[in-house]
């Protein structure tokens, strides 16, 4: 039988392939340790693939390394170069893969299903244990005896803290832990008995109840705004991350924790309410994909400094055996380390130490540790050399080390999208690959910071309508709103058909109608890129900020259709046939290539860089079709044109005349909203412009509110791993003010009380 692998090949495999694997594992280790915690602070595709690649070949390439040193013992020696190693190497190796398994503390899992799956991870313990331990018979008797034993030590709390972590984590144990003691109430039937027993003795009795003290009238929220301090900042967040972190898991809380929350948030400008939400959901991320619930307990502490003295112990008892085995000629040559096999030893001691050491700086200066102090010095002393060291970092890596979430909202637009066609080649060769919405994300996907200005008007507008939710009643009335609160107040009653649809179908009609009166063709006070500017800042901010919303509601609707799909209905057919109509327009009036000559080709792409721009038939000489190119892709040219064709675009939409409502012409097969919209953007122009833009701002809050609210809380969960979403603050923030209805408990238990008459 022919033999495919060469043999040269093959012999370097059986010589390395042990120690590259465990080399692979240590560098897996170190390539989590260093990018696992930014992921909630970049949610870019390139992060996530290196920590997604590494999170899934760390624990198969240390599970495969075990059985490879399982293997090696019956090998003493080879017929090539490099001898295998000894007996009592391999031994010491095998636990260094089991603290591999372990991982880092920054990372245990890489989405929340890896929580379901603790059981898993508790079984391959087991069976991991058993296969080092079934490596470390067999090298005895062994001058490695002791470093082992540490190692073996050390490997197993890791591998136990990680699976512990992974218990935690999974959203059944998570919600267990926070249910509260059953209550069956006051004792109704004892009451009721008594009191007949009183009516049938002829004594006058009478039932008094009293509310349960607490209660209390509506409170005074407004109170006077004060900063906090930085400390208090995350003071603050654990306190209601300690309250709150049973949204994740649906659970309700009492009128007195909505209270108490309400008149904190109250109290806060914009700045300091959304730095304690962000330092809340870091905590929530903590929880659900680290081990920072597990190590900052006092069993945890005793563990870390029990592996961290083992680690050393370990350098400490190799190197003198080391020195005193290779360092005498009183032992024959192959019963010696190999010179290879010492470095690679050396390399495991030294990187785990590393990585150790790297952990347990991170666990001081966590924010962990700051709030479980209880000595008010040693917090400021803690966090005020975190700052320190924080400082010390150049330019904007400070920054963006200081952050703990992206900070940024992805945008997308329908008529972008449509006017960006791919070669249908492309399509079809992506899609047989399942990557046509990776490409999408690539090619319409952009992102803008969230900017503050925003931040300012998100929240102003919540506490304007949390004021007026004194009752749960009202406040499950703001969260149901969908756009008609802010129409019934602002009095464009005509409008309100436009939001009385499915979700889905209202947020379709208003994106599309926000991009064709964003995109408005006017000659006066024009941006080159974009339409006409409002003459005063504050309509031209709200412009602004409907533009942002409605590219990031598009965005969560497409291209995040899991964290939608409790709001989305029907969302994905929609908007595709609204594509589909608008690409069917464009091509018609000739803004896109495609007419009945199906231009959208090779060959168009081919005429577009390489036939002459005169609309002649000559080829372009020499490297003026490079420059072409060139000036196509890498200048400002190409986004001011695209600007222009979007604007043409959506002027030729607006002067279609739809004087007849679509689904009586079209019928109601195609759920394509394209000139619903256009009748929706008619309507808005002819409002004034400071109330249109005002308006329509103030219907993209209320449409990401209803969003924030409806979505299922374990899909906000999700994305705390990726960056995180402003859907999700929102989601917090609303909660914050006691607009949602998971406040259930309002009354709280009566004490009622049975008078005797005299």
């Amino acid at each position: 039988m022919t033999n495919i692998i060469p043999p040269k090949l093959k012999n370097l495999w059986d010589e390395w392939n042990l120690r590259s694997s465990i080399l692979f594992s240590l560098f897996l280790q170190i390539l989590l340790i260093s990018f696992a915690p930014s992921r909630k602070r970049r949610g870019t595709t390139f992060i996530t693939l290196i920590i997604w690649s590494s999170y899934l070949l760390a624990d198969w390439v240390a599970a495969f390394a075990v059985g490879l040193i399982s293997n090696s013992l019956s090998n003493k020696t080879n017929k090539y170069e490099t001898p295998v190693p000894t007996e009592d190497v391999l031994a010491f190796w095998a636990p260094f893969l089991l603290l591999h398994l372990g991982g880092p503390d920054a990372i245990t899992a890489f989405s929340l299903e890896d929580n379901e799956l603790w059981i898993r991870h508790l079984f391959s313990l087991l069976i991991q244990l058993v296969a080092v331990g079934y490596v470390i018979i067999q090298s005895l008797p062994s001058d490695l005896w002791i470093p082992t034993t540490l190692m073996l030590l050390v490997g197993t709390i890791k591998y136990a803290e990680r699976t512990r972590a992974l218990y935690l984590g999974c959203l059944g144990n998570f919600k267990a832990n926070m249910l509260p003691d059953a209550d069956a109430g006051p004792n109704y039937s004892q009451l009721m008995e008594e009191n007949s027993s009183k009516k049938i003795a002829h004594v006058p009795a009478e039932i008094k109840i009293e509310k349960e003290i607490g209660r209390g009238d509506a409170a005074d929220y407004d109170v006077e705004v004060k900063r906090l301090k930085e400390l208090e900042v995350v003071e603050g967040g654990f306190r209601y991350f300690n309250i709150f972190k049973g949204l994740i898991v649906d659970l309700m809380f009492t009128f007195n924790e909505r209270k108490e929350s309400r008149k904190y948030f109250f109290a806060r400008n914009t700045e300091d309410a959304f730095k304690v939400l962000e330092v809340e959901l870091n905590f929530m991320y903590d929880a659900l994909y680290t081990k920072m619930v597990v190590v900052n307990r006092w069993y945890g502490y005793i563990l870390r400094f029990v592996c961290s003295v083992c680690l050393v112990a370990a350098l400490e008892r190799f190197a003198a055996h080391h020195k005193h085995t290779n360092g005498g000629d009183h032992r024959p040559d192959h019963l010696k380390m190999h010179v290879f096999d010492v470095y690679v030893t050396y390399a495991l001691l030294i990187g785990a130490i590393g990585l150790d050491s790297i952990a347990i700086i991170k666990l001081i200066f966590s924010d962990w540790t700051i709030v479980l102090l209880k000595y008010r010095g040693a917090k400021e002393f803690i966090f005020q050399t975190r700052k320190t060291l924080t400082f010390w970092r150049i330019g904007r890596w400070s920054k963006a080390f200081g952050r703990r979430w992206s900070n940024k909202m992805s945008q997308h637009s329908l008529v972008r999208f449509c006017l960006k066609e791919r070669f249908k080649w492309i399509n079809k060769v992506a899609d047989s690959f399942g990557l046509v919405e990776i490409l999408d994300e690539i090619q319409y996907k952009t992102s803008n910071v969230v900017r503050d200005d925003l931040k300012i008007f998100i929240f102003e507008l919540l506490k304007e309508k949390a004021r007026k939710a004194e009752d749960s009643k009202t406040a499950r009335e703001i969260c149901a709103a969908r756009g008609d609160w802010v129409l019934l107040h602002s009095a464009c009653h005509s409008l309100t058909e436009f939001v009385d649809v499915e979700y889905d179908e209202s947020l379709l009609l208003w994106h599309v109608a926000t991009d064709l009166c964003f995109y408005e063709m006017d000659d006066k006070d024009q941006d080159p890129e974009v339409g006409s500017q409002p003459s005063d800042e504050k309509t031209k901010n709200n412009r602004s900020f409907s533009k942002c919303l409605s590219d990031y509601m598009l965005y969560l609707l497409v291209m995040r259709p899991t964290m939608m799909s409790a709001v989305a209905g029907v969302g994905q057919i929609r908007f595709q046939d609204t594509c589909e109509e608008a690409k069917k327009f464009f091509r018609r009036k000739d803004i896109i290539p495609g007419g009945r000559f199906k231009e959208n080709s090779l060959l168009s792409w081919f005429k577009k860089f390489f036939i002459s721009p005169r609309g002649r038939s000559e080829w372009k000489c020499s490297m003026s079709w490079f420059k072409t190119w060139l000036h196509k892709f890498y200048s400002k040219t190409r986004k001011r044109s695209e600007i222009e064709k979007i604007k043409r675009a959506c002027a030729e939409l607006l002067l279609i005349e739809t004087v007849v409502k679509p689904v009586e012409v079209k019928g109601d097969r195609s759920k394509s909203v394209l000139f619903d919209a256009c009748i929706l953007a008619k309507e808005l122009k002819g409002m004034d412009e400071r109330k249109r833009w005002k308006v329509m701002s103030e219907v993209w809050v209320e449409l990401l509110s209803y969003a924030a609210t409806h979505c299922r809380a374990n899909t906000h969960a999700q994305q705390f791993s990726k960056g995180g979403e402003l859907v999700s603050f929102v989601w917090l923030l609303m909660t914050q003010l006691g607009l949602g209805d998971q406040f259930r408990v309002e009354a709280g238990h009566a004490r009622a009380k049975l008078l005797v008459q005299k």
